[in-house]
């Protein structure tokens, strides 16, 4: 991982917590009579006014389809596209821009590795790997394609911490593992993984690496040089940009072989009912119409984190992680659900035997928003023996006396169940 960025002179300002709060609209706002306290960032994140008015703008003013059209809309709605490709590349520190490919989110970008080259990789008897704090969308395109191949699904397990067992991963890269796929941070435990020596262990195996970064990115610097991953893949909408838009970076001898995952326009050279010969990278993997003004306003979103101390702003987040573990775990009968030592921006909890869902009803009347339930994470919670957890997740927007207003809000849920 590169070193997180400090600000050069004459570059972004200090970070400020309220100067930030004032560019997302959203926030202002009241609910249920009670200030909005959104803590639902690992489910989708707010957005700053710039990245609204770039979507905003790309229809007012820039509105056409991309790619061979020679008129002057389409001329700028591609140079707009593909400027925030380069943006990516940089955003990653992704040798090439070809090697970036645009999806609808991560869950996209995981099941077109799965379809294209996993097929290509996985055969009768083979083994992939996941681990047991996978999203859904980590677990069941790789389950799929194992039934698929008649191959099987090797799961690595955590610690009661949380904390993935990498004896146990290394002693599961076997001579039939062909895919490893792992999470970056865990959505439902906050847990790290230390995704460098993942990639080294599985590396010295010949075995490639599949990483879902969805809640990698908004807390940490990517660079997938220095990760020596595979794959990496991402949402737009948990990095302050909007919903239905992301990324698959890929190593490009991998992307090079892979077949075409859909078939239609942009992807293809030339087609006649007897043969078709597909387009080069990136395009062969983005067939169709893509999400133009969202891919603009991804950019916007790249954008807007440049711009603001994002060292400040990552120890801020941490901060907030530390003050709020604090906080909660002086309330009488939380459990805290995933406590390891490297963590980011989530608090999964339990509050004795009140269920999840009554106290995010409660949290609700408070005007505090977290999210209850599985996470798309059903293995991990059966891992845990708890059908579901209470999730507060954090932003760099949020502050101490948002989590102060949490607090209060349990101690109301424990003495009205009590």
């Amino acid at each position: 991982m590169r070193p997180v960025p400090t600000a050069p002179a004459g570059a972004p300002a200090p970070f400020d917590v309220e100067r930030i709060r004032r560019e997302f609209p959203i926030l202002g706002q009241q609910v249920r009579g009670k200030p909005l306290v959104y803590l639902d960032n690992a489910a989708t994140a707010q957005k700053p006014e710039r990245v609204i008015d770039a979507e905003a703008r790309f229809y007012r003013e820039i509105n056409a389809n991309v790619h061979r059209g020679v008129h002057l809309l389409s001329e700028r709605a591609t140079q707009a596209y593909e400027d925030v490709r380069e943006k990516v590349r940089r955003f990653l520190n992704a040798p090439s821009a070809k090697e970036v490919i645009f999806t609808r989110g991560t869950t996209e970008s995981l099941n077109l590795v799965a379809q294209t080259f996993g097929r290509q990789r996985v055969g009768e008897g083979d083994e992939i790997l996941v681990t047991e704090m996978e999203h859904h969308s980590n677990i069941v395109p790789w389950q799929m394609l194992a039934q698929e191949r008649k191959a099987r699904l090797v799961v690595a397990p955590v610690d009661d911490a949380g904390v993935l067992r990498l004896d146990e991963l290394e002693r599961r890269l076997g001579p039939r593992t062909r895919i490893l796929a792992v999470t970056h941070v865990s959505n439902a435990l906050g847990t790290v993984n230390p995704i460098a020596r993942i990639c080294e262990l599985a590396r010295a195996r010949g075995v490639p690496v599949v990483v879902d970064g969805a809640q990698g990115v908004p807390h940490r610097p990517v660079d997938v040089r220095a990760l020596g991953c595979d794959f990496y893949a991402f949402s737009a909408h948990k990095l302050y940009g909007p919903t239905g838009v992301g990324v698959l970076w890929g190593k490009r001898e991998h992307l090079e072989a892979m077949p075409p995952w859909q078939g239609g326009g942009d992807m293809i050279l030339s087609v006649t009912f007897e043969k078709t010969t597909f387009n080069e990278l990136p395009y062969k993997l983005e067939a169709g119409t893509p999400n133009i003004a969202g891919v603009v306003a991804m950019g916007a979103a790249i954008d807007w984190l440049a711009s603001i101390d994002l060292a400040g702003a990552l120890a801020h987040e941490h901060d907030l992680l530390a003050y709020g573990t604090e906080l909660l775990s002086r309330i009488p009968g939380i459990r805290l659900v995933g406590t390891a030592p490297e963590k980011e921006g989530v608090l999964s909890f339990l509050l004795g035997d009140v269920h999840p869902h009554d106290i995010g009803t409660v949290l609700d009347r408070e005007g505090v928003a977290i999210r209850t339930g599985h996470h798309c994470a059903q293995p991990l919670m059966i891992r845990y023996a708890i059908p579901a957890t209470a999730r507060a997740s954090l932003a760099i927007y949020n502050r101490r006396s948002e989590l102060e207003a949490l607090a209060a809000g349990l101690e109301k849920v424990r003495r009205m169940f009590a």
